[in-house]
């Protein structure tokens, strides 16, 4: 099994290419729909960010208002962190827990969707690291267009990340989003060969 990591700062595309590569074959585990199901109602990780964050962060309907939560923490960076701290071990171990599933079946190449890998983890653990990049004002255009965040909360999400320019020079492959949706593909795909051909000469 080759162990891939996939990261891409805020609105790059990075959920662009983890659909890509598991469509040519590639297992992924993604982080973000990871934190989706722990934070449903009932689970340990839902009920310490009410008991941390209050009733403010719980919707009408009784699940997690993440847009409220997201402005909360944004607001205050000392926040971020005990939300990281009641979030963070609990995606990692379910993330183990899915990697050795995966390392069980006859999977070739496991791609693990991490958005904070550079943020939160330590990136040599994995046998390859894929990160997806744009341009700043294009990342910007993304959210306050297509995702519909003001302008302040755009630049505020992207400001809570590490510029990808230092994530570019410890990637081990890098996929420019700066063009169409075609050219993105072409990318992915030269790259998805690269992991393949690895996969196969350590099998």
């Amino acid at each position: 099994m080759y162990n891939v990591a996939l990261t891409g700062n805020i609105a790059a595309g990075k959920s662009s290419v983890a659909a890509l590569l598991r469509d040519w074959g590639a297992t992924v585990i993604d982080a973000d729909a990871i934190v989706r199901d722990l934070q449903r109602p009932g689970t340990a990780v839902f009920r310490d960010i009410a008991a941390h964050f209050g009733p403010g962060v719980i919707g009408p309907d009784g699940t997690l208002d993440r847009a409220a939560l997201r402005a909360g923490v944004l607001a205050r960076p000392d926040q971020r962190k005990v939300l990281e701290s009641i979030v963070h071990p609990a995606v990692e171990a379910e993330r183990r827990r899915l990697l050795a599933d995966a390392g069980a079946s006859a999977s070739q190449v496991v791609v693990n969707d991490i958005p904070l890998l550079f943020e939160a983890m330590d990136p040599s653990r994995f046998d390859a690291v894929v990160l997806v990049d744009a341009p700043a004002p294009l990342r910007l255009a993304r959210l306050t267009g297509a995702r519909q965040l003001s302008a302040a909360e755009a630049e505020a999400l992207m400001g809570a990340q590490m510029p990808a320019a230092g994530k570019r020079a410890r990637a081990t492959f890098v996929i420019d989003n700066d063009a169409t949706r075609d050219l993105l593909r072409e990318r992915a795909w030269l790259v998805w060969r690269k992991l393949l051909s690895r996969a196969r000469a350590r099998a």
